[in-house]
C-alpha cells in the first residue's frame, strides 16, 4: 500500500457493475496498524467477493478534509458505501467473523 496519492483504489474487475461493492479504508500513513487493514480487507474481499469489489484507501496525513465526508474520527476505518445501506468499520479489521457480519457478507450466528 503506497500512500503518495491520497486517494488510491484496488479493485477486482466485475462481472456486473451492479453488484460492485464499494469500499473506503481510511488510513493515517503508511503505519503497521493500517498496514494490517488494508491486507485484512483485501483478504476478505477475494475470499468473499472475488470479481466484485473496489477499496479505494485514503490517506487522511495527506487530505485530512477527506475524513469529513464519511465522518472519520478514527483510523483505520472503513466505510462500505456500496451496496446501500452504508456501514462502518474501525480497527485492524484481524477479526474476520466480525469484519463479514460488519459488512454484511454473512449472518450473525
Amino acid at each position: 500500500m503506497k500512500t503518495k496519492a491520497a486517494k488510491r483504489s484496488v479493485s477486482s474487475t466485475p462481472r456486473r457493475p451492479d453488484k460492485l461493492w464499494q469500499l473506503r479504508l481510511y488510513v493515517m500513513g503508511q503505519t503497521p496498524r493500517s498496514l494490517t487493514a488494508f491486507s485484512n480487507l483485501k483478504e476478505i474481499c477475494e475470499s468473499q467477493l472475488k470479481d466484485r469489489y473496489r477499496i479505494t484507501v485514503i490517506d487522511l496525513e495527506q487530505k485530512p478534509q477527506l475524513a469529513r465526508g464519511d465522518q472519520i474520527v478514527a483510523v483505520p476505518t472503513v466505510v462500505r458505501r456500496l451496496p446501500k445501506p452504508v456501514r462502518t468499520l474501525l480497527g485492524n479489521l484481524s477479526n474476520t467473523a466480525c469484519v463479514l457480519v460488519g459488512l454484511d457478507l454473512r449472518a450473525t450466528q
